[in-house]
């Protein structure tokens, strides 16, 4: 089928399916509740979507798409994955030392490739209007101004010579961090400097949060409920967060990867409050001073409607919130067994003391290190 009949074809269909989609049921009709009344929201839900986390500059203030907008969203990635998804050339050579110089998740060494992307074919609609972002306050979609202590401490960060990658982000394949002595500090010293993802730890973005985000792939997530516990497993890596309901939080020095979780219910909407972070949260943008509370609300029996509020005054200059959908899928959860056997953690490691010596003039055959 020739590719412009396929993408209009394409286009038609997803029009038809934004724009002539019934409209939504009101959140109390037809619901699945439990044995005592409360909404059911047990099941699993693909919260796959293109609405950016933070708005895009060139819708400024304006929350609401219009049909055109949405569609020229979804087209516009259909014919992304498309084009990539064309078949590679057999005879091509390996990638340039260092990478090719694109960023995201090929790693600059084309580590993915379109097959593993899962990021949704839509924007997110709520109550029959199309979001340019998942942030909804402040009004221009984007995280609120950090504090002049936070703004201070990445600052000095900077200044000591131990930036993750170069400037503008490249890999260039050499131990850059000696640039400031041949004992400096790096990034690759040990596992621990590693990120928590990298080590199987915590998840890849904030897919289990608090906030619970989209991400590139394995956006699945699974609740179970029950009258004193609600559980939702995630299905990037291996989180399953645990919501005590009409509990008290633990005390403060009891910290957690996920934080303490506890809930409530305010008339047909389960409520989420997170506190007690360990100094790293989950979402990496907040500190362990960070309160999170989420809203779970049916828009109709197959459509969640999951909603947050984040508050840290330790790093930004206001709360912020945000809000999208999460529908219901008949897909199952994957193991993600990110630990079993991980080599690349390994050779990241090793990789590191290779270009180390390197860039010392030293042989990395097993000339010994004069640094250490």
């Amino acid at each position: 089928m020739h590719k412009s009949f396929k993408t209009l074809c394409f286009g038609v269909l997803a029009f038809a399916g934004l724009v002539l989609a019934p409209f939504t049921v009101a959140q109390d009709a037809d619901i699945p509740r439990t044995r005592d009344g409360k909404p059911d929201f047990s099941g699993t839900y693909d919260v796959s979507t293109l609405t950016p986390f933070q708005r895009p500059s060139e819708f400024g203030n304006r929350l609401i798409l219009t049909n055109d907008e949405a569609f020229a969203i979804a087209n516009r990635e259909f014919e992304r994955k498309e084009d990539n998804q064309r078949g590679s050339d057999p005879n091509r050579s390996a990638p340039p030392q260092g990478g090719d110089g694109s960023t995201g998740a090929s790693g600059n060494v084309g580590g993915y490739n379109t097959f593993w992307i899962d990021n949704g074919t839509d924007v997110v609609r709520i109550d029959d209007e199309f979001r340019s972002s998942i942030i909804t306050d402040p009004l221009n979609g984007r995280l609120p101004p950090v504090t002049d202590a936070i703004r201070d401490a990445r600052r000095a960060a900077l200044g000591a010579g131990e930036a993750p990658r170069r400037e503008g982000g490249a890999n260039d394949g050499t131990a850059y961090w000696l640039d400031a002595g041949l004992d400096a500090p790096g990034p690759y010293d040990n596992p621990e400097n590693r990120p928590f993802a990298e080590r199987c730890i915590l998840s890849f973005g904030s897919t289990a949060g608090p906030p619970m985000l989209p991400a590139l792939y394995n956006n699945h997530k699974r609740i179970v409920q029950n009258e004193d516990t609600v559980l939702i497993n995630i299905e990037m890596v291996h989180e399953a967060r645990i919501v005590r309901m009409n509990a008290e939080h633990d005390p403060a020095h009891i910290k957690k990867w996920l934080g303490d979780s506890i809930g409530w219910w305010e008339g047909d909407t389960l409520v989420v409050e997170t506190t007690n972070f360990r100094e790293t949260p989950a979402f990496s943008r907040g500190s362990e001073n960070m309160k999170v509370t989420e809203y779970f609300r049916y828009e109709n029996p197959d459509k969640v409607i999951y909603s947050f509020t984040v508050e840290d005054p330790t790093v930004w200059e206001a709360p912020f919130s945000g809000e999208y959908s999460w529908p219901r899928t008949d897909n199952k959860i994957f193991e993600y067994a990110c630990h079993e056997a991980n080599y690349a953690l390994e050779g990241i490691m090793k990789g590191a003391r290779v270009m180390e010596m390197e860039y010392r003039g030293e042989d990395p055959g097993g000339v010994p290190n004069p640094t250490n």
